[in-house]
């Protein structure tokens, strides 16, 4: 017998993206031809796909975890890195996704359905993308990004019309195989039936399909017996069929007290109280079946239900029960609201958003949240002193400098951004003019640097300038004395 499995743990993790390749193109005559670093590829996407086809969810139960292809590195001669093929995984029609929290990420209803559960990681750039007018021969690249991961846990709940309802050994199993082309396994047994039988049934040009749900006991909602287990495939049901065993011989069992106790169990499980209900009072073919049928009925309908006798049997009753089926789910759809058509959202940023926020936390460290920000520093190579100072230089023109010191951020606290902790030195003067040393160096990033700033610089000159001036100024006054003093001395001689 094929093992069913409706919920599933998945560890899922998108491809990484291609590191991009630092390399200056050399040739005969040409010892310095420029930056020729290709791109590293983007690595490939987790999605889910609704298939018709597939029908369990047992194949993730023996792999759970699934991982899409990483994208290549990038090479020379600007070749870029080819891209990570994505990762395809069929479902089942009426999957949930949901996070080991409980949060619903995406419900999986209808053929061709897909949801980007995990996203492939960016490829880096290589230094012949980073190239510019300041920065011609750029002695670093880009890192590629992580994909993403991630733990989903996948449910599956039977997309049916009609639900059948009942105690074990009621004989909805029969009942299905009668009325659809299901084959489920049927015995004298309780709890025969251990996993979800679904049956289309074809009355006249309605169609609709019927879920066979394993039997229910009182404490089912709370975990007895497969209901916990199950009940979730009757949430999806516009109808429900109350199966009742006529002829049973177990003591204290009535159809009356059957009918209460799933009803309890249907209302403690919650979310079906709306639906409409059926009452078929199975194996009448039994004479006292068919007596407890006939004393029974004016009760069941004074509480409203629709009853019908019917024997999978002699197939007795079949025809009016599957009619009244095929009425009610007829007048569910047409009370259900028509389906919209997908609508595409364009949600632009607002004009003063940065991008990124600060926090402060309570140790005094400030945390710079964004995803542009978190992405850079992810993409930077930290042993590259020239990178290091790209960051820097980037991190400047978002503002994020000017942030942390309105913030109140000294030098010397600690910042963090995404997984990394630095500790702020404003005094690097990023963003600001210089001129690029020796590839993979940034002399602002020296510890003993002799490199006076551009400030420093422009402040020298204006000294020198004024002592210039000065100086000149002082040397006509000296030239005004010595000639005076040569006339008094030529007097003096007269």
């Amino acid at each position: 017998m094929t093992t069913f499995v409706d919920r599933v743990v998945l560890h899922m993790q998108a491809g990484d993206g291609g590191h991009g390749c630092v390399s200056i193109h050399r040739e005969k005559f040409k010892p310095f031809g420029g930056p020729d670093g290709g791109n590293g590829g983007h690595g490939g996407s987790v999605s889910l796909v609704v298939d018709p086809q597939v029908t369990t969810l047992l194949d993730f139960h023996f792999r759970p975890h699934l991982k899409a292809e990483n994208g290549k590195g990038g090479a020379g001669s600007n070749r870029d890195g080819a891209n990570g093929h994505d990762l395809i995984i069929k479902v089942p029609n009426g999957t949930v996704v949901q996070t080991l929290d409980g949060e619903v990420l995406a419900d999986l209803v209808g053929a061709g359905t897909t949801f980007e559960a995990a996203r492939g990681g960016r490829g880096g750039r290589g230094n012949a993308s980073l190239a510019n007018a300041r920065r011609k021969a750029p002695g670093f690249a880009e890192l590629g990004e992580p994909g993403d991961r991630l733990d989903v846990v996948l449910e599956l709940k039977s997309v049916a019309d009609v639900g059948l309802v009942g105690f074990p050994s009621a004989g909805k199993s029969s009942l299905i195989s009668v009325i659809s082309a299901a084959k489920p396994k049927i015995a004298d047994y309780p709890f025969t039936t251990l996993v979800p039988n679904l049956g289309v049934v074809r009355v006249d040009n309605h169609t609709f399909t019927v879920a066979d749900v394993p039997g229910l006991i009182p404490g089912a909602a709370t975990g007895k017996g497969l209901g916990l287990e199950f009940l979730r495939h009757v949430e999806r049901c516009a109808v429900l069929v109350h199966v009742v065993d006529t002829a049973t011989l177990e003591p204290g069992r009535d159809p009356l007290a059957d009918i209460d106790t799933i009803e309890a169990e249907l209302s403690e499980y919650g979310g079906l109280a709306d639906r409409p209900r059926l009452v078929a009072l199975n194996k009448i073919d039994v004479p006292d079946g068919r007596d407890l049928a006939e004393i029974v009925r004016p009760d069941l309908e004074a509480r409203g239900f629709q009853v019908f006798d019917v024997s999978s049997a002699t197939r007795e009753g079949l025809k009016e029960l599957m009619y009244a089926m095929a009425e009610v789910v007829e007048q569910a759809r047409r009370a259900a609201p028509p389906a919209e058509p997908t609508r595409i959202v364009i949600r632009p940023r607002a004009v003063d958003d940065t991008g990124f926020t600060i926090e402060v936390e309570e140790d005094g460290s400030f945390t710079v949240r964004g995803a542009r920000p978190e992405r850079w520093v992810r993409q930077t190579n930290f042993d590259n002193d020239e990178a290091v100072g790209f960051l820097a230089d980037r991190l400047a023109r978002l503002g994020v400098e000017e942030k942390l010191a309105k913030a109140g951020a000294n030098p010397g606290d600690l910042v963090r951004i995404g997984d990394r902790e630095f500790d702020w030195q404003p005094t690097l003067y990023a963003g600001v003019d210089f001129v690029p040393g020796n590839r993979g160096t940034d002399i602002r990033l020296e510890e003993k640097s002799t490199r006076a700033s551009a400030a420093e610089r422009l402040a020298a000159r204006k000294a020198r300038r004024r002592r210039t001036e000065d100086e000149l100024a002082a040397g006509g006054l000296d030239a005004d004395l010595s000639d005076d003093l040569d006339d008094d001395d030529l007097d003096d001689d007269e």
